[in-house]
Parts: C-alpha cells; structure tokens; sequence
C-alpha cells in the first residue's frame, strides 16, 4: 500500500527489455520480475518500485529520476562498464555531486552522492 500523494512507482520505457535488464543489473545490481516479453518490474526493498516497459513509441523527455550512490566514481565507471554513456561527467552542486548518465534506450537518469 502506497502514501497518498508520494511517487509510488517509476516507468522506463525501453527498446530492448534484455539489454535494459542487464545494463541497470550490471550498473547498479537491479534485479527483475518478468511479467511476459514486453514488461519486467523493478525489485525493491519493500517491494517493486518500478519497470521496464518494451515499446518502439518514442517519448520525449520527462521528469528526471535521480538515484543516490555512496560512490559517485564508482557508479559512474559501473555506468560505463554495463555500456551506459555519461552524457554530463560529475559536477558539484550545494550538498554534494552528481552525474547524468544515458541507458542502452536514451533515458536519461542521475546520480548524485554526498560531498
């Protein structure tokens, strides 16, 4: 059960489900439930947090989804290793540093860390 008015549940739509499993597996240790060829949910902690959802629609940009790293360096050559391009290398900003990063379908995400 969610918290009203909270963001409950993200949704990246993706181009090829197996590549965009394995690059946020190898990147940042995501593990999947599989819900048919087209879908798989994003495992959390309490529970799934989000998916990804295979379609050839092309979406322009929309919200941005940070992530928090204890290691930004790691996270961004963990980014690199599972073949995700770094589209704005790591800056400084009030409280700490942050990264953005492109997936395998041109979704761009960030990542940021304590000072």
């Amino acid at each position: 059960m969610g918290t009203h008015h909270t963001i409950d549940y993200i949704e990246f739509t993706v181009h090829d489900l197996g590549a965009a499993k394995r690059f946020y597996a190898i990147a940042f240790g995501w593990q999947f439930n599989d819900y048919g060829p087209e879908y798989a949910g994003i495992k959390g902690a309490a529970g799934e947090v989000g998916g990804l959802h295979q379609t050839n629609e092309a979406r322009t940009a929309g919200p941005l989804v940070i992530l928090y790293s204890e290691d930004l360096d790691k996270s961004v050559a963990a980014v690199r290793s599972a073949g995700g391009k770094i589209v704005r290398e790591p800056y400084a900003f009030p409280g700490g540093r942050r990264f953005h990063f492109a997936d395998p379908s041109g979704n761009e995400l960030g990542v940021w860390a304590k000072a």
